[in-house]
């Protein structure tokens, strides 16, 4: 009877273990923000090294030329430590980017010359303030500490990509996007854009296209500061 006893007790003190250990691993789910912005960065992150790969393959000025090698390097870069993020974390990332996205290519693959240079800055000016916007949101509101950190190690990349495709749009007579803030509405709401998905009109001309649309949520629900062009 006392050996039965003992046994008894060995099981309720594992089970009192095991409790514990079940609610932290239940406590570390991604929330629905953090689960979006690994969703949404991911699909920039694709478009991104397509749209590098176009910008070295068909763009006339060597700015873009290298700017183009530039992103699709730093985002093969970031994907890696999305992709290492969402596993941890039994996320599943989308497998190619959204069909908003997908148009924009087809749009800069059949365009050529200065088109195509128009083209391709414009939309990444756009698609970077949107990035931004979205990642200062992750930081800001983000509960899972490894996709927050992820967000503050990607912001100070996406400032400067944002600060170069400044340069370049000011060479090139380009005009650059209005950045003033926007608010992004909360998860579950209406579908906003995706970062880098945005159309954001430029001033004093009718609106840019640019990467993707409506496919992929904005993570997040208060309103980020703009990008600031340094």
């Amino acid at each position: 009877m006392l050996g039965i006893k003992r046994l008894g007790l060995l099981a309720a003190l594992v089970l009192v273990g095991v409790a514990p250990a079940a609610a932290a691993q239940a406590a570390a789910q991604p929330s629905t923000q953090d689960t979006q912005y690994l969703q949404a960065v991911h699909q920039v992150n694709l478009f991104e090294i397509t749209a590098g790969d176009l910008a070295q393959q068909k763009g006339q000025n060597q700015g873009v030329k290298d700017l183009g090698a530039m992103l699709k390097t730093d985002h093969t870069q970031l994907d890696q430590t999305v992709q290492q993020t969402a596993s941890q974390l039994n996320v599943e990332l989308p497998n190619e980017p959204s069909a908003d996205q997908q148009t924009v290519i087809d749009r800069l693959n059949n365009a050529s010359g200065k088109e195509f240079d128009r083209e391709w800055v414009t939309a990444e000016l756009a698609g970077h303030v949107q990035s931004i916007q979205a990642t200062q949101t992750e930081i800001s509101q983000g509960s899972e500490q490894s996709v927050v950190q992820l967000a503050q190690n990607a912001l100070p990349t996406l400032q400067a990509h944002y600060d170069e495709l400044v340069r370049l749009a000011n060479q090139l007579g380009i005009p650059v996007p209005q950045t003033s803030a926007s608010g992004t509405p909360s998860p579950g709401g209406t579908s906003p854009p995706a970062p880098g998905t945005t159309e954001t009109p430029a001033p004093g001309t009718t609106e840019a296209p640019v990467p993707g649309g409506t496919e992929a949520p904005l993570p997040g629900g208060t309103e980020a500061p703009a990008p600031s062009a340094s």
